[in-house]
């Protein structure tokens, strides 16, 4: 099947937008011409440069996994020129897409193990897509545990989803835990009332106290901030997770999304990368080997 150009901007349409919280925007959009839809093609942690006429692009990782369904579902931060203009976008607007860029999540590599995710704030719209791939191959990978840190209810992204993981998830086998940094926070004092095996109040990395050690079989995929890729490192080797199944992106170090600008230049000597041309997903082990990753 002929795949579209990734260089090549492609028309869309805006199609849906929802508050998710005071500077984050839910919007899926659908490619104008049908044939450019059933030729885009991605993995989970894949990302597209969004455009804007006469404002500029900005790099967005797509949140969610391939199905017949059309239109690709976007997570946009309020956070800069571009993602201003983005913002004050409505339903039924023109926007411009190329892409897919970045190597993705190896889900393939994945089948047959079990999948631990953790994310930390906004890191969590990488990874809804790679939770939902495996949801729609389900017997094709082991058991699967979503880890996901926030400061409080307000700022929870896909509030609803990941709350319905969390209370039912355990019927198709997959086991969320949840904490939260505010301790005035109600809604969640409530829900570690109720389940205080799976919340608690504390960084996403206190959470790795309430699970069991992993074996050999466990592939780590992380999304979050750099900093949280450290400490969760660690307690991921506490738990016997190798380096090289350890997934993580980065692409929040990421500015022009075709290695021009080199923002997201890391390393030194050798060992130089390009987050957006090399990566946005690495492993742990790469991030030991390069200077500056994390």
């Amino acid at each position: 099947m002929i795949k579209i150009n990734p260089l090549m901007p492609v028309k869309a349409k805006i199609t849906e937008i929802q508050k998710m919280t005071d500077i984050e925007k839910f919007v899926t959009i659908n490619f104008q011409d049908p044939t450019d839809q059933t030729k885009f093609k991605y993995m989970p942690g894949q990302f597209i440069k969004l455009g804007v006429m006469g404002v500029g692009e900005a790099p967005i990782s797509i949140c969610t996994a391939q199905t017949e369904k059309t239109g690709l579902e976007l997570c946009i931060r309020n956070a800069g020129r571009v993602t201003n203009a983005i913002h004050k976008l409505e339903v039924g607007d023109s926007v411009w897409v190329r892409g897919p860029y970045g190597n993705g999540f190896p889900m393939e590599d994945f089948v047959g193990k079990d999948l631990l995710l953790v994310a930390g704030g906004l890191g969590v719209a990488p990874i809804r897509g790679v939770l939902q791939y495996a949801l729609n191959n389900r017997e094709r990978f082991g058991k699967i545990c979503l880890l996901y840190g926030v400061r409080n209810y307000d700022l929870m992204l896909y509030r609803d989803e990941i709350l319905e993981h969390f209370k039912h998830g355990d019927s198709y086998d997959v086991k969320t835990y949840l904490s939260y940094e505010d301790e005035t926070d109600k809604v969640f004092m409530g829900l570690q009332q109720d389940m205080n095996d799976r919340c608690i109040h504390g960084l996403v990395t206190k959470l790795f106290g309430l699970l069991d050690p992993q074996d050999a079989n466990t592939v780590a995929i992380l999304g979050g901030p750099p900093i949280m890729y450290r400490f969760t490192a660690m307690e991921l080797d506490k738990l016997g997770v190798p380096p090289e199944q350890i997934f993580m992106t980065l692409e929040r170090r990421m500015r022009c999304g075709v290695g021009q600008c080199g923002h997201c230049l890391v390393g030194t000597g050798k060992s130089i990368k390009y987050v957006c041309k090399d990566g946005p997903v690495f492993t742990q082990w790469d991030a030991i080997n390069t200077k500056g990753m994390i």
